[in-house]
């Protein structure tokens, strides 16, 4: 069975999704999932990315089995390794997803963050954030999104162009496969069939540098996004040779 393996709740600050419309949406498509509720330590401002897991784990406990997981996304930042591995040993999570949100304290979803900045210098500095933090939290199994950046971001060519930045992918592509860190697949963006051709060579080299495993994830935050381009994602897999996988009790389980 292919799983949905990112997938957020209304355990998530930015989400409102019911858990039984997730799971009823997912039924229908012969899908998996796992929730993936997100944790940002560092986040600026009033709104707080945390939750109570033990809360989380009480409420979904008993849905957990062959067809849901119950993971946590958590945002990486420097000087946040310990506590967010803290809280990923609280409860006996799925999966971990370790993700970039942040640059420079603040939140890349927003433009006023991009005003001034050259897309040449702030996307180098994402990459190179992001292998620095996958070494210093090497406790998370899966790297969310790589192309998060280029969702958000108001440059008029916001897509991720491997040619202009291949030292610093490459860096996180070794950096993951040097800890075992399984590479997400997001369909978040797989709207535009641009994107195909702007993730392959990210991939491909991926598999070149001795990573084999992917997980598929549609970053859903209401149900009709719960599945997104998911027979797109598997043949794009297919293509770069991966093999699909999830997490169960923090053990990498093929899926296909």
């Amino acid at each position: 069975m292919i799983f949905d393996s990112h997938v957020h709740t209304v355990f998530s600050a930015d989400s409102q999704m019911q858990a039984e419309d997730a799971l009823l949406t997912a039924e229908k498509m012969g899908l998996g999932l796992v929730f993936t509720e997100h944790l940002d330590i560092s986040y600026p401002g009033k709104q707080k990315f945390t939750f109570d897991p033990e809360k989380y784990w009480q409420t979904y406990e008993n849905l957990r089995g062959k067809h849901l997981r119950l993971g946590v996304e958590i945002g990486m930042c420097t000087g946040d390794e310990k506590a967010n591995g803290a809280f990923a040993a609280r409860v006996p999570f799925d999966m971990v997803i370790g993700s970039i949100h942040l640059l420079q304290g603040r939140d890349i979803y927003y433009k006023d963050f991009y005003e001034g900045k050259s897309q040449q210098d702030i996307y180098r500095e994402y990459f190179l954030t992001m292998a620095a933090m996958l070494r210093t939290h090497s406790f998370v199994d899966v790297l969310g999104h790589i192309d998060y950046i280029a969702r958000y971001a108001p440059y008029a060519q916001p897509a991720l162009c491997y040619g202009g930045f291949s030292s610093e992918i490459d860096e996180v592509l070794r950096v993951a496969v040097e800890t075992d860190t399984v590479m997400e697949l997001n369909t978040r963006r797989f709207g535009n069939p641009r994107v195909f051709e702007e993730l392959y060579p990210i991939y491909k080299r991926y598999y070149e540098l001795g990573g084999r495993y992917i997980t598929i994830g549609s970053d859903a935050h209401n149900p009709e996004a719960v599945g997104t381009a998911f027979s797109w994602a598997v043949q794009f897999i297919g293509q770069c040779g991966l093999i699909p996988v999830t997490f169960c009790k923090r053990k990498l389980e093929r899926i296909m």
